[in-house]
């Protein structure tokens, strides 16, 4: 009995890892072809938007799994691309991006760690949480504007490309923009098959069960603080990750990057293409930031607007975002084959 229940288990198991994880594959597969079909402004931008998306998922983890809602995912991704700048401009007898990486990941993830513990274990919860992240952004932005004599105020701070050294083997250089995409796809799909092998680890678990009812697994013996602090702590460092690649793509880093305008567009990405899962919040930021550069272009005065719209549209019609409307169109196919 225990060996066909163990048996069942782990199909259920591969069936849950299959079918997202598929279709991201898939996703995956088509991004890498696009350097074949397009080229120019096409292949420079995408990986900003793939990083917007990294970002987005970084908050989709936080708050589709764990039920946590942050303003402050724009503050860890500044703090990333700030600590990529800095450490590019050192004379260091390493590479300095690699160092660079290194610090926006543990800054990002440090910084969220020590909010995450104070916060979780004083019992702050939902709206309060909100708005103390949202205070975040601010200070990490008026932290940018103040300290110009490092971060260079408004003006921000320029940031050079990044190469790969492989010590006595040589160096790539990473200053085309088909090189800097073929560096960042692969890195993304890393993340995203790490964060969904988490979600769907007893962590996961745990975390999907503190969204629904945390006061039941609070009885249930779970240091639902230590959780908390955890998942909040791996999506900053998630988002610093983000914002040292953005910082080297883009070549620049300023503090709008840490501002509440920026903190909510990542909400919105999050939303409309679905908190539930990993690869609707990857796409959310992708397809809804391309879509915003396509609006602002066409129709400079009411893009926003627009885009206001189509958010709302979403919220109303599709609960779950676009991805969870997807999942519901199939299971409504299957329902009438069956």
């Amino acid at each position: 009995m225990s060996e066909t229940l163990s048996k069942q288990e782990k199909s259920v198991r591969r069936s849950r890892w299959g079918g997202e994880t598929g279709v991201a594959m898939v996703v995956f597969a088509l991004l890498a072809l696009l350097p074949t079909v397009f080229s120019g402004y096409v292949i420079y931008i995408l990986p900003q938007y793939m990083l917007f998306g990294l970002l987005a998922m970084s908050l989709g983890l936080l708050w589709g799994f764990g039920g946590i809602l942050s303003f402050g995912q724009a503050a860890f991704f500044a703090v990333g691309g700030y600590a990529m700048g800095l450490m590019m401009q050192q004379a260091l007898p390493v590479n300095a991006a690699y160092l660079g990486i290194i610090v926006a990941v543990l800054a990002g993830g440090g910084l969220a760690a020590i909010a995450g513990y104070f916060l979780f274990s004083a019992g702050v919860r939902a709206t309060y949480f909100v708005l103390i992240t949202l205070a975040l952004s601010i200070i990490a932005e008026q932290i940018a504007v103040s300290q110009s004599q490092i971060t260079g105020g408004w003006n921000g701070l320029f940031v050079d490309r990044m190469s790969l050294t492989f010590g006595p083997l040589g160096e790539v250089s990473l200053y085309g923009d088909v090189a800097f995409y073929y560096f960042v796809l692969p890195l993304i799909v890393l993340c995203y098959l790490g964060f969904r092998w988490l979600t769907l680890s007893k962590v996961g678990k745990v975390l999907v069960g503190i969204r629904e009812n945390e006061d039941r697994v609070i009885a249930l013996g779970f240091n639902v603080s230590a959780y908390k602090t955890l998942v909040f702590a791996l999506s900053g460092g998630l988002a610093g990750f983000a914002g040292a690649l953005y910082a080297s793509q883009a070549n620049f880093v300023s503090p709008s990057l840490a501002g509440v305008l920026f903190s909510t567009e990542v909400v919105v990405w999050v939303a409309i293409g679905g908190r539930a899962s990993l690869l609707g919040a990857l796409l959310g930021g992708i397809l809804v930031s391309s879509l915003s550069n396509y609006l602002s272009a066409i129709t400079p005065e009411y893009w926003q607007l627009l885009l206001g719209i189509i958010f709302i549209l979403v919220i109303a019609f599709f609960k779950s975002g676009l991805s969870g409307a997807v999942v519901q169109l199939f299971q409504f196919l299957q329902r009438r084959r069956g």
